[in-house]
């Protein structure tokens, strides 16, 4: 089994974002608030947002306690919390203004904030249909807009998922929301190039509340079991990837889609799969 990383910072570059400005949607916890507290350890100012304050401010807080100077002397980054609602166009102009007002400019949007129904495509509603669309696919594409107008160049990263490959019943329409973002990273990159390269990240598997709530006792190890990595993901495995992809350590990667899912993608019959678990625990 590789080696699970728990903390968000592990592995970080410091110094790698120093001077720069990271907005960061739907970062109250999870995928998002590991991929914030990664941008900061790296030395980015993060613009922390969701619905939750409460949440929001612990994000910011975990920030300023893991804060100081990084091993070889360069600092990490400031963080602050803004309120935003990304099913409100006003609220996700707000954000990006806010970002630029503080910090001087906008250097790097993670596009994460997102929602999901239970319910098939013959069964969704209008309501599910909004309620997915407007926040997962329309809040990206305003976000983006918004933060280029504060960008001189940079970097957006969409954080999509391995629905958008092959799913499972009754995700609709969040499964096809997350196949549109990988085609709107592509328009994107077309369309804000050469200044600003917009990415995708594509998680699989990730070990956050809603997962552990997801699979009851036993499941999990299951699940694990079929991942060649011997593990699910965690948000700090996303995390770095969403940090390559805005660095310029990617400065000739645009319109990309990178999957993260533990080799997930590449089993096609998981009855022929070796234990991969077990494998590791006998070596």
């Amino acid at each position: 089994m590789t080696r699970r990383r728990e903390s968000p910072g592990e592995g970080a570059v410091p110094g790698r974002f120093a001077g720069e400005t990271a907005i960061v949607t739907g970062s109250t916890r999870g995928i998002g608030a590991g991929i914030a507290e990664r941008l900061a350890a790296e030395g980015a100012n993060v613009v922390v947002s969701g619905r939750s304050e409460a949440a929001g401010e612990a994000v910011v807080d975990r920030i300023a306690e893991s804060g100081g100077d990084a091993a070889d002397g360069a600092p990490t980054g400031d963080a602050t919390f803004v309120r935003a609602d990304m099913r409100d166009p006003d609220d996700v102009a707000a954000l990006a203004a806010a970002a630029a007002e503080r910090y001087g400019s906008v250097d790097v949007l993670v596009n994460n904030a997102g929602v999901q129904t239970e319910t098939a495509a013959d069964e969704a509603t209008l309501d599910d249909w909004a309620f997915v669309v407007e926040t997962d696919f329309r809040a990206y594409w305003l976000a983006a807009r918004a933060a280029l107008e504060h960008m001189d160049r940079g970097a957006i990263v969409n954080v999509s998922s391995n629905h958008a490959y092959a799913t499972m019943p009754a995700h609709f329409p969040y499964n096809a929301v997350k196949a549109g973002i990988n085609g709107m990273t592509r328009s994107l990159a077309v369309d804000f190039g050469p200044r600003v390269r917009v990415n995708t990240v594509v998680p699989g598997w990730v070990e956050v509340e809603r997962t552990r709530d997801e699979l009851p006792e036993g499941r999990l190890e299951e699940v694990e079991s079929i991942h060649p990595t011997g593990r699910i993901g965690t948000p700090a495995d996303v995390a770095g990837a969403v940090s390559f992809l805005a660095s310029e350590d990617a400065a000739f990667v645009t319109g990309a889609a990178l999957l993260v899912d533990g080799g997930r993608g590449a089993v096609m019959q998981d009855d022929t799969l070796p234990d991969y678990r077990a494998r590791e625990d006998a070596e």
